[in-house]
């Protein structure tokens, strides 16, 4: 891709946008960023472009900046469907986000890591466990560091692990990964995608141009992912707790084992898995799967495993007040991954649900809070409808802000109980994103923490 002297707007100034405009800039483009946001909200992002002779607009997208662009970069919080991108696209403008933009300068073999839930902790523990085998390793994407931003670092022999998402993988053109890796595909995203169906099409899109020597990891107990296996022309390899596969990671008498056509290997046990949770096994299969077929020892999936370590916001454990177990899963920000958190504890759980509604069923939740729970405290804009939907379920407090729910539960819990962050929401009502939500949430814990041990 010839960047020199071409006009390219870059839409939304995000992490990825900001990445996007200034290596744009570096490449020779004549760059404009265009955010709805007000100049007040960007001040922290808008000096560094200004310096680097990019032009910033803000407080919303005038029709004119789009008209006149070779090239329009699109971040992954800006819907594609926008009436300026669809007219631009119309007129033969390409539109791509920043994942295809990468794709077209880093020089190495991608590992693609998408689905509902586990993304993040499937990315980094593939990186970890590649890094540890010896293969020069990069990971960004979707999990903070933008993809763009690996170019300046990676050499050929580099691996790039990347966590992607359904809203990157809808602006991809050319976009191939060596190993493309579908987690789990449960009802997310709604109030972007609108059915599901649609949104399992976007993240089918990962295997889109993987050809014959390319591999494609889908999980077999997933009947969601299963279908999926027909829309890619790589080879198929599975990973699955509850059966043997033919070719992929599974599970047998508590062992883990990767099959493919040299025969099968015991690569560890379940039981030395450090992780919580039986959704956890499945990123820990579906990471050892995507590692063997990237060549790495069997030692060194292992150790790498076994080293690992929970990532932030990622059922978290945060702290144990008079007998009571807080744990932060900011990062469940939709009903399934809210169910796996609370399948990961036997019972006495008091769980924070709430924050930005996306279109999610929370009725789906009524059985194992049922099972589970003792309470449910509500805070955000979505409080309401997850009311009205588990009203049948369980007790429930509407605490409306975090430190209230976090408070109520503390004081209503009872030694041996659990207090969780699973909100079952994104967190943009009350919060910058889920790691800010999540930090907020450690912060209250550990100052209840400090007055149960003053008092």
């Amino acid at each position: 891709m010839d960047l020199n002297g071409k006009r390219v707007l870059v839409v939304g100034l995000g992490k990825s946008g900001a990445a996007s405009a200034l290596f744009l800039k570096s490449r020779g483009a004549r760059v404009t960023v265009s955010d709805a946001k007000t100049e007040d909200e960007l001040r922290s992002a808008i000096p560094v472009l200004l310096d680097n002779g990019i032009t910033v607009e803000t407080g919303g997208h005038g029709d004119r900046t789009f008209h006149g662009q070779d090239l329009i970069v699109v971040s992954p919080g800006v819907p594609v469907d926008a009436p300026p991108i669809v007219q631009d696209r119309s007129f033969g403008v390409p539109v791509i986000g920043e994942i295809e933009l990468a794709a077209q300068f880093l020089p190495g073999p991608v590992v693609a890591i998408t689905g509902s839930n586990g993304k993040t902790t499937t990315t980094t523990l593939t990186g970890k466990i590649l890094t540890g085998g010896g293969f020069p390793t990069l990971v960004g994407g979707n999990i903070g560091t933008p993809a763009i931003s690996l170019v300046s670092s990676a050499k050929p022999d580099t691996l790039i692990v990347l966590e992607v998402s359904s809203f990157q993988l809808e602006t991809i053109q050319t976009f191939r990964p060596k190993v493309a890796v579908i987690l789990n595909i449960t009802p997310d995203h709604l109030d972007r995608h609108r059915t599901f169906e649609t949104y399992v099409d976007a993240k089918a899109r990962i295997f889109e141009n993987q050809q014959a020597d390319d591999f494609a990891v889908l999980n077999a107990d997933d009947s969601s992912c299963v279908p999926l296996a027909a829309r890619t022309k790589a080879q198929v390899f599975w990973f699955s707790r509850k059966k043997e596969v033919d070719h992929g990671t599974f599970v047998r008498d508590g062992s883990i084992f990767f099959r493919a056509a040299d025969g099968e290997r015991n690569l560890m046990l379940v039981s030395e898995i450090p992780l919580k949770g039986a959704h956890n096994v499945e990123n820990v299969l579906a990471s050892i799967c995507a590692s063997a077929l990237m060549g790495c020892p069997p030692q060194e999936i292992r150790q790498a495993v076994k080293d690992f370590k929970a990532v932030e916001h990622r059922l978290e454990y945060v702290a144990t007040i008079r007998n009571v177990d807080y744990y932060n899963d900011s990062k469940a920000t939709n009903v399934d991954a809210t169910i796996k958190a609370l399948e990961s504890f036997p019972a006495n759980i008091h769980i924070i649900l709430g924050g930005k509604d996306k279109g999610s069923d929370y009725t789906v939740l009524a059985d194992v809070l049922k099972q589970r729970v003792k309470r449910v405290y509500t805070i955000g804009a979505a409080a309401e409808k997850i009311e009205s939907q588990i009203k049948n379920a369980t007790e429930i407090v509407r605490a409306e802000t975090l430190e209230r729910a976090v408070r109520r539960a503390a004081a209503l819990a009872e030694p041996g109980d659990i207090v969780l962050l699973a909100p079952a929401c994104a967190s943009f009502d009350q919060f910058e994103n889920y790691e800010h939500r999540g930090q907020v949430f450690k912060e209250i814990v550990r100052a209840v923490a400090e007055q149960a041990k003053n008092s």
